[in-house]
């Protein structure tokens, strides 16, 4: 058997491959060890961007299985900000039924989907093609995509990992039978935990929840935030609680010969900002881009590191904010008192605009508000409560 790209991991983003391939009249092969319905434990909400790069895969969701949201809000304690986006809505989605669209989508474009099987092995052979074991057969193709997941063995196996992580977080995630409080997705912030609240279906949300530290239950950790503790005290559990362990990693480079990385294989840091399925299939629109061009792996790279640029730099403002909770208490102070700074923010965190269209007056007033106290004119709407 012969193909243009072999995708080992048939998640959102090795699907998004697979689909944009064969729109570019590509052949494309999804090898995937488990078999549907597909779920991970994630934050679940498709900013903007996200959701455009889905309607351009030809990607469809029924209404009644989503919830739109239109920016993100920061709770602590008593204080609220809320930023919106510059443009268009975001999407919550059940990971499970955003598996589901996609794989009927790929296999409506005829990409070929084997489930139960795995990748075990690959190597160039003559004339730039790639040999690959799958189970016991063989395969050639022109590239292999690694899209398994953060553990990817894939990119073990090529020696691309990069430095070890320096630091360690874990999650936990679980859906309820509520109603969103309000249009948004919710990161709740509390010494040692944070809560992102998606809004999954017109009466369903989901809640992960994300902590450094020693291993607990996600009772425990959910009782650490009162308010939204109490807000789903009693309600139906829709799902059962799922959890992933050490999100960070770091990768030396995205591609190797004959392979490349997309997804969270490719290099990830923190779901707290909720951009990795966004930033995922941004990617794998540009790397499929460069499949068809037959331009070389390093254009990937390339695209890769300017898609990811805004994502690795705001993820890491937020994560150092977290570890200091009084930084953390006069952030949300401070972008409650300015709500149009949050929202350019916002939208350089979502791809709308480039960071520097934050400006140096907006840095200036968030330096300002982290030394100031929180003047009555904040508690309105985006103030307190």
């Amino acid at each position: 058997m012969s193909t243009d790209l072999v995708i080992a991991g048939a998640g959102p983003v090795g699907l998004a491959v697979a689909i944009h391939a064969r729109l570019a009249g590509l052949r494309a092969t999804v090898v995937e060890r488990r078999r549907p319905p597909l779920d991970k434990p994630c934050g679940e909400g498709l900013m903007p961007i996200g959701v455009a790069e889905l309607a351009a895969l030809g990607v469809e969701i029924a209404p009644d299985r989503s919830a739109p949201f239109a920016g993100i809000r920061f709770v602590d304690g008593p204080m609220i900000a809320e930023g919106r986006f510059a443009d268009g809505e975001g999407r919550g989605v059940r990971r499970t039924v955003l598996s589901e669209a996609l794989l009927a989508r790929a296999e409506a474009l005829g990409v070929e989907l084997r489930f139960g099987e795995t990748v075990r092995s690959w190597e160039r052979i003559a004339g730039g093609a790639v040999e690959i074991a799958i189970d016991d057969a063989t395969c050639q193709a022109g590239l292999l995509v690694a899209a398994d997941g953060l553990h990817s063995k894939l990119r073990m196996r090529a020696e691309l990992d990069g430095a070890p992580a320096r630091r360690v977080r874990n999650g936990m995630r679980c859906h309820f039978r509520v109603a969103a409080e309000a249009p948004f997705v919710e990161v709740h912030w509390a010494d040692g935990v944070e809560a992102y609240v998606t809004p999954v279906a017109r009466d369903e949300i989901g809640i992960a929840l994300l902590w450094s530290g020693a291993a607990t239950t996600y009772d425990d950790l959910l009782a650490r935030i009162p308010r939204l503790a109490r807000r789903v005290a009693g309600a139906e559990r829709s799902s059962r609680v799922e959890g992933a362990a050490r999100f960070e990693r770091r990768v030396r480079r995205r591609h190797a010969p004959g392979l490349a990385l997309v997804g969270d294989a490719a290099g990830y840091l923190d779901p707290l900002t909720g951009e990795g399925i966004t930033l995922g299939l941004r990617c794998a629109r540009a790397l499929v881009g460069v499949v068809a061009r037959n331009a070389p792996l390093a254009e990937y790279e390339r695209a890769y590191r300017q898609l990811s640029r805004n994502y690795y730099r705001l993820t890491g403002l937020l994560l150092a904010v977290a570890d200091h909770p009084w930084l953390r208490r006069r952030v949300v102070r401070a972008l409650a008192r300015s709500p149009e700074l949050f929202d350019r923010f916002l939208a350089a965190n979502a791809g709308q605009s480039p960071l520097r269209a934050i400006g140096a007056g907006g840095a200036l007033r968030l330096a300002g508000g982290l030394v100031a106290g929180t003047p009555a004119s904040s508690r309105r709407r985006r103030g307190m409560l």
